[in-house]
């Protein structure tokens, strides 16, 4: 299934992007993103409206408050579809898809320490240059 492209302005809007980012730790209520975010109930609202048209996230109500979570295989597609395109060298369209949490967090793991040797190196290089 391909996602147009105007699907993806809704992700145009860093707001959405937090709210997206709160929501990868499970169902929350508007009042919680908004106390999260120091923004009004309102705004949330607002937001959350346009990232549920966007299938990006699902609503269920608990009682008297509803509860928003991600809807992770559309958030998939749009990943897939951002993949065609990327070019920033991070081979994300190169990986295969991992399933399996020890897997993904051992190839984290392994990005992490190779950012850290290169971090550490340029530190050195600095030390060096200051001398």
């Amino acid at each position: 299934m391909k996602i147009e492209a105007e699907s993806f302005k809704v992700l145009s809007v860093e707001t959405r992007i937090k709210i997206i980012e709160l929501l990868k730790t499970g169902p929350l209520s508007v009042n919680t993103i908004a106390g999260a975010l120091g923004i009004s109930q309102s705004a949330v609202s607002q937001h959350l409206r346009l990232l549920k048209q966007a299938g990006l996230v699902a609503d269920e109500r608990r009682g008297y408050h509803i509860y928003y979570s991600l809807n992770k295989d559309k958030l998939d597609r749009y990943q897939q579809e951002l993949i065609k395109v990327c070019t920033c060298g991070c081979e994300l369209g190169k990986r295969k898809k991992i399933s399996e949490t020890k897997e993904a967090l051992l190839e984290y793991k392994k990005r992490l320490e190779k950012e850290i040797k290169a971090v550490e190196k340029r530190i050195k290089e600095i030390g060096k240059e200051e001398e």
